[in-house]
């Protein structure tokens, strides 16, 4: 259901823009989206997200420039800059403060080693700072319509890629495996 919600702002967004033909007004719908997002979890959960801050924060401040220049340009950075300070908090998390942030994030779900987490969370980085340069490829050398499909389509088959691949390198490593499962669940 979460994720579900998140992805609505970027739904409502592409719909908007293919039946208006206006990023202008397809932006500020992103923007309120996100805006309904955040009051959404912050009463349902009395708390927002540290994920959810960065995203409304990157898209106020990247979709009120694109608004008050009239340049798209603004926005179609808006995921990159969100997928590398996602890629750069892993990073730094885990060599700057010893903080596995993956393992913080996951830890009471899975039980791994400091090894397994430390790949897990080098992994994901390098797939948020490939995901940014996949946006800027795309906004960069094709239509602004192409992009917008992208992004709505193209982020959520990069994140089920990711997911993917964690759980192929999980199972591999026989850390999917009944009996850790059932460890995790007993303690």
């Amino acid at each position: 259901m979460k994720q579900f919600i998140e992805f609505i702002p970027v739904a409502l967004f592409a719909i908007v823009f293919f039946a208006a033909k206006d990023i202008y007004i397809a932006t500020v719908v992103l923007m309120a989206g996100i805006c309904i997002q955040v009051a959404y979890e912050y009463i349902s959960t009395k708390r927002i997200e540290k994920k959810i801050q960065v995203i409304f924060w990157v898209a106020m401040i990247f979709g009120g420039a694109t608004l008050l220049f009239r340049n798209e340009a603004f926005l179609l950075w808006k995921p990159t800059v969100i997928n590398w300070l996602f890629a750069g908090a892993l990073v730094v998390g885990q060599f700057a403060s010893s903080e596995n942030l993956l393992k913080k994030m996951l830890g009471e779900q899975l039980t791994l080693p400091n090894n397994a987490w430390k790949h897990l969370n080098l992994g994901w980085a390098f797939g948020f700072f490939v995901a940014g340069v996949l946006n800027l490829f795309v906004a960069f050398n094709f239509s602004l319509e192409f992009w917008v499909s992208y992004k709505l389509v193209g982020g959520i088959a990069i994140t089920m890629l990711y997911m993917v691949i964690t759980m192929v390198y999980l199972a591999r490593g026989g850390y999917l495996s009944e009996e850790s499962l059932q460890q995790k669940s007993e303690q």
